[in-house]
């Protein structure tokens, strides 16, 4: 197999997902390959489209065709709570429980001394300027509670102790080191309603 053809390069692009190494890209690219028709174009058409319509919130940061997104232009959502998260799957997770109807702010990570990621890397700033724009009465801290879950959520509620916004995390029903997107509807649930002061 030639190295510059472009089933290595759908090969190569393929490897780059997450969770896909090399023998799951050839996999894949083998599969679309032999459904170009019922799988590959429409997949490639689905692509393009998404890559065309769909937009970053302006406010939240959340995934929609609109901006701002349809959760922050939805007045019947409490607009006093601001739950932060770390990725637009971590908002999806919660929403799929219906148990919470505030606002969302996606931080698009989470710091990380490793990785490079300082506040400047992340949505912080924005969040604080939302905080304290006069309708946030409760930020509620919905982050992974890993290392860096952990030091970020304390970052933020540092960085809001002067103001007069409540600060609140979600209860232990969150296991540690758990992702949000990969825990059960009721778990979440339990943990939003059992919520405690950060």
């Amino acid at each position: 197999m030639h190295n510059d053809g472009p089933l290595d390069h759908l090969i190569r692009m393929l490897s780059g997902l997450p969770g896909l190494g090399n023998r799951s890209a050839r996999r894949i690219a083998l599969h679309l390959l032999d459904k170009r028709g019922t799988t590959m174009l429409p997949l490639a058409k689905a692509l393009q489209t998404a890559a065309e319509n769909v937009k970053d919130c302006n406010i939240c940061g959340n995934l929609d065709m609109r901006d701002p997104c349809s959760i922050c232009c939805d007045h019947k959502r409490e607009q006093s709570k601001i739950c932060v998260v770390a990725r637009v799957s971590d908002v999806w997770a919660i929403e799929r429980t219906h148990a919470y109807k505030g606002l969302y702010h996606v931080l698009g990570g989470l710091l990380s001394a490793l990785d490079g990621i300082g506040p400047e890397e992340l949505r912080l700033q924005k969040l604080l300027e939302r905080s304290k724009a006069g309708k946030c009465e409760e930020v509620i801290l919905a982050l992974s509670a890993t290392v860096d879950g952990q030091s970020t959520a304390h970052y933020i509620a540092d960085r809001l102790s002067s103001s007069n916004v409540k600060i609140t995390r979600l209860a232990h029903g969150v296991p540690v080191g758990g992702e949000l997107d990969y825990l059960d509807d009721g778990t979440i649930t339990t943990a939003l309603k059992s919520r405690s002061a950060a």
